[in-house]
């Protein structure tokens, strides 16, 4: 392996993420973090549950709990920010010209795994550097303990974001995992991977929950006080922990040998994928529904989604097939034609938005159905399962044309408010039809004015998180934690009006005349710049 080779691929990577307006934002992110990380004295919320106690806001202290912070929510979702290095490859054509040179595939995986590990270790960085603001905020500890400060970040955070890191990698070159698919996949089990890491029993120190739990009990046992279960997550107390002094882990030699292993296992499962990465060549790639295919064109198809059909006389601009759209559209075109039915573009986005689902989900999607009519008892559970079952068709909304390269058609389109409310209520007509079982059974329980709130938030989440982000992933990663706390009963949360001290149905509607209004906006700022 030549280093040379693979240290130039990571930092020119890094160097071209980090240029992207998306890169500054995801900084943010983590300093808001660092923020959530030391709340105010008297507020009772806490990201380390240690019952009604707490360390001083000194050096020793919040380094730690923001570092733990760290290693739980940058590797569970900075997995979503950086999974994208290989695919960006193969869409842009780079992969194919780096597989035309000398380099070889392990150079390309071990270059890709570091330069995702600088993404999120740059991340970790602006975390220490707000951890240092919030210690100097708080006014608790104005003396600075550079070590005490930054060793957790290296021994607790770091590690956990390397195996982040090599995960990306390996999803990211296994063609079921690549997609969609692997996005949820990764939520459930990044959730497991982080609730077996705070266990004492964690192999090489999991998160460093344990570490951190031991030294904090021994000390505040030593001052007469005592702590039983201690858990790391955004919590809310009853009442405001009390300030108690601490002194910090004493991190042994022994523990940073195994977090120095931990990052070694994890940069070799990122050369794994060697054993079945295609490294670009067509003629290994796997095969299945081509993503660019056109056949003859389709002018009924055409004409149902509002779009005027091309004159044939003209030669056939450049085609593309977007997921879900099973007919050929020719980007090169007549002008649209005004006056299209709105109803006939809400079927065309129907059309475009369920295209080449398969049978077997639509065989899923009936059985669900059915036993929502045949259990009206099980109604809340099946309407659980109902509203996550169709998770990677939702997030299509609002970003599936930009995502491969289908934007010029649009050009022939209704205008952008009638695109937009047309989508949404394309995934309204999905998200009704999967839950109409249990929603029968809601409605014969006079709860149908909750159903129906939570058939129009779901698209219209769907829609604003697409268009603001253009991309499916934002979607993919946010709706399925939303729909877990949800289920392990966050009543505040609650969009399915599933729990009793839910919000009402009109707030949740508020809710979606937000997003919809947000996704308006961005599409009409989008426009007005091009």
């Amino acid at each position: 392996m030549r280093p040379g080779t693979w240290a130039a691929l990571a930092v020119a990577d890094f160097r071209e993420r980090a240029r992207r307006p998306a890169y500054a934002i995801v900084l943010l992110a983590a300093v808001g973090l660092g923020y959530l990380a030391v709340p105010a004295a008297g507020d009772h919320w806490t990201i380390v549950n240690a019952g009604s106690y707490r360390g001083v806001y000194n050096s020793a202290y919040v380094g730690t709990v923001t570092a733990l912070a760290g290693a739980l929510w940058l590797s569970a979702g900075g997995f979503y920010v950086i999974r994208t290095a290989v695919a960006r490859d193969r869409q842009t054509g780079v992969g194919e010209l780096l597989a035309a040179t000398p380099m070889r595939t392990v150079d390309y995986l071990i270059g890709k795994f570091l330069s995702n590990f600088l993404v999120l270790a740059s991340m970790a960085a602006a975390l220490a550097v707000a951890a240092l603001a919030m210690q100097l905020a708080r006014g608790e500890s104005r003396a600075v303990d550079v070590v005490a400060l930054l060793t957790p970040f290296l021994l607790c955070t770091l590690p956990v974001l390397a195996v982040c890191a090599a995960a990306a990698i390996v999803f990211e070159t296994t063609p079921v995992l690549r997609g969609g698919l692997g996005n949820i996949i990764w939520l459930f089990v990044s959730l497991v991977a982080v609730i077996a890491g705070q266990s004492g029993n964690a192999p090489l120190g999991g998160l460093g929950v344990n570490a951190f739990a031991e030294s904090l009990r021994g000390d505040l046992a030593a001052q007469g006080f005592k702590v039983t279960d201690l858990a790391l997550g955004l919590m809310y107390l009853d009442s405001p922990p009390r300030p108690v002094p601490w002194s910090g882990v004493d991190f042994t030699a022994a523990f940073a040998a195994q977090r120095l292993l931990l990052v070694t296992l994890a940069a070799a499962v990122a050369l794994l994928p060697a054993f079945w990465f295609d490294r670009f060549d067509r003629a290994r790639r796997h095969t299945g529904t081509p993503r660019f295919t056109m056949t003859p064109p389709d002018h009924g198809a055409a004409l149902t989604a509002g779009i005027a059909p091309p004159d044939v006389t003209q030669p056939p601009a450049t085609t593309v097939q977007v997921p879900g759209i099973t007919r050929l559209a020719q980007l090169e075109g007549g002008p649209a034609r005004r006056g299209w039915g709105f109803g006939r573009v809400v079927v065309g986005e129907v059309r475009i938005l369920i295209g080449g689902v398969s049978k077997w989900w639509w065989l899923a999607t009936l059985a669900l159905v059915v036993a929502g009519i045949a259990a009206p008892a099980a109604s809340s559970g099946l309407l659980a399962a109902a509203w996550i079952w169709p998770v990677l068709i939702w997030s299509r909304l609002g970003c599936q044309a930009r995502e491969h390269g289908a934007e010029g058609l649009l050009d022939a389109c209704p205008g952008p408010v009638v695109r937009v409310l047309a989508q949404w209520l394309s995934g309204v007509a999905l998200t009704a039809v999967v839950g109409i079982g249990p929603g029968l059974a809601m409605a014969v329980d006079g709860r149908l004015a909750e159903w129906l709130a939570g058939a129009l938030f779901i698209p219209a989440l769907a829609l604003a998180l697409g268009v603001i982000s253009r991309t499916q992933r934002f979607f993919q990663a946010v709706y399925p934690l939303l729909w877990y706390l949800v289920i392990n009963d966050v009543g505040g949360l609650d969009y399915m009006g599933l729990l009793p001290d839910g919000p009402r149905p009109g707030t949740v509607v508020t809710a979606t005349t937000l997003l919809l209004v947000s996704a308006l906006t961005a599409v009409g700022v989008r426009q007005r710049l091009r």
